[in-house]
């Protein structure tokens, strides 16, 4: 079972994900104190529409970060368009336009990578619905540093080809739908 004091949480999705994340963001307690990171595959060049289209659901403030911001309680964050989203160790963000990963900018495994690392077992890791294999290892390095590892359950996912690349590689903690994914982060401590 997954412990109470994570000090991130990370979500990556793709095709299909957009709709998933707006009933998360939906549902989720307003006093979620927890961090939110999320890494969307989206059109590099359409950037703007996004945080306002999860705005409109969620009671929590969801912002695109700027290289070198610090993370802050009670916000979402979204990685920006055409920018890979990285976490340091002292909590701020770095952004990179470094060459695309599966085809992705941001990249999924990216994000989940430096959570994994800078955050080890007080990271939580979430994957979504998605149509290519960006996110399965960067999931598996959040669960190689004893975080905790949620997957959509492919059934439940519009495109399955992403939590079904994860699952080839490793066992999460949990395969559930997007409403369980809400009771779990709900059931969390603020």
């Amino acid at each position: 079972m997954y412990n109470a004091d994570y000090k991130i949480i990370v979500i990556g999705g793709s095709a299909g994900s957009f709709s998933v994340l707006s009933s998360i963001l939906a549902d989720i307690r307003p006093d979620f104190r927890i961090p939110i990171v999320l890494s969307l595959h989206r059109l590099k060049h359409v950037r703007s529409g996004l945080v306002e289209g999860l705005s409109l659901k969620s009671a929590i403030k969801i912002v695109e970060p700027n290289d070198k911001d610090k993370m802050e309680p009670n916000t979402v964050y979204l990685a920006p368009a055409n920018y890979h989203l990285f976490i340091e160790l002292d909590g701020t963000f770095a952004l990179s336009t470094e060459e695309p990963r599966n085809h992705s900018r941001p990249s999924i495994d990216h994000t989940f990578f430096s959570a994994a690392y800078a955050y080890r077992d007080k990271a939580m890791g979430i994957l979504l619905t998605g149509a290519n294999r960006d996110g399965a290892l960067g999931i598996k390095a959040i669960a190689d540093k004893k975080g905790y590892t949620i997957i959509q359950d492919p059934a439940t996912a519009d495109i399955d080809t992403m939590p079904k690349a994860a699952l080839e590689l490793f066992k999460p903690d949990e395969v559930v739908s997007p409403e369980q994914i809400v009771q779990i982060l709900n059931s969390l401590p603020s």
